[in-house]
């Protein structure tokens, strides 16, 4: 297969984006992930395959969804509002093209790296005027690895600046042989306690801490990131961690940029059949001052912190 036609299933692409990664930016937004955060804004991101979902809001009940099901998984509830048969459903598509009011969507479709390119060089003129590019993001990037790499070498043809935003969880071969194609890395910490990491990722973080150190060591311009989750990684011990990891990977050019949690992908889950995890977490929301009291706590312990906006 030609590399140009390598195909990757991806959930979205958003373009004139302008806080991940410097100046003007389209992201490409890839499905899959080894991750379960609790907090995951992306649900949709999960699978590495398309899913059909619902949005409730927008449903008229008008249920020509449900007679043009080839799989009959889809019926109506006491309500009139349709229910989709997961295990029944196939997710392809026929019943989307039915639905005037877009209820129903796609999350997901195969698209080549070739055609990726092409929608990101778009805008081109946006990019060389700002210092801007195309930013892969997921879902877990690494877990399309070829994909990544192609994408990335038709930008690189094209001058077109590269940013990567990852997790870290992937094998070191599957970073290293990206790094070369990589301008930019935004690099997730999550929870610097192994146990505490597993226990809302699924994941231990050994893997991410020894990428993060790769990463950093090969020279491409890292940013350390870091959501913050109320009661889960937000005390004071865990960003002392943090900080003391952060010095040590980059000494003088410690820096760490905050990434404030939110629910705006709550939504996702309704639409998808899924319980969000974390609804405790409801009168919780970070408001101006904890997340100030955290970026001075960073300050004071010598890593410059900035917060995302």
């Amino acid at each position: 297969m030609e590399e140009k036609a390598i195909k990757g299933v991806i959930f979205d692409i958003q373009r004139f984006t302008l806080h991940d990664g410097p100046g003007v930016r389209t992201l490409v937004f890839l499905k899959g992930c080894p991750l379960g955060c609790l907090w995951c804004a992306n649900p949709e991101s999960n699978s590495s395959k398309p899913e059909l979902g619902l949005i409730r809001s927008r449903c008229n009940k008008c249920d020509e969804c449900v007679a043009v099901c080839p799989e009959h998984a889809i019926a109506l509830d006491q309500t009139g509002m349709p229910r989709i048969d997961r295990e029944s459903c196939t997710n392809c598509g026929v019943c989307i093209a039915v639905c005037l009011p877009k209820a129903l969507i796609l999350y997901g479709r195969e698209i080549t790296a070739e055609e990726a390119y092409r929608e990101v060089r778009r805008d081109k003129i946006f990019y060389e005027g700002s210092g801007g590019g195309v930013t892969v993001s997921g879902g877990e990037p690494l877990h399309q690895p070829s994909f990544v790499k192609v994408l990335f070498s038709l930008c690189h043809e094209d001058g077109i600046s590269t940013c990567l935003e990852t997790s870290g969880f992937a094998s070191p071969q599957v970073l290293e042989e990206l790094l070369p194609s990589t301008d930019y890395l935004l690099f997730d910490l999550k929870h610097l306690d192994s146990a505490v990491h597993e226990r809302f990722t699924g994941v231990p973080n050994k893997l991410i801490l020894e990428n993060a150190k790769a990463a950093v060591k090969s020279g491409v311009h890292v940013l350390l990131r870091s959501p913050v989750i109320p009661g889960i990684n937000d005390t004071l011990e865990n960003i002392r961690e943090t900080a003391h990891f952060i010095i040590e990977l980059q000494g003088k050019n410690a820096a760490i940029e905050l990434l404030p949690y939110h629910r705006m992908g709550v939504v996702k889950y309704e639409a998808l059949d899924r319980t969000y995890p974390l609804k405790e977490l409801d009168s919780l929301l970070p408001d101006s001052n904890h997340l100030k009291s955290i970026q001075c706590a960073y300050d004071e312990l010598g890593v410059r912190c900035s917060i995302s906006v």
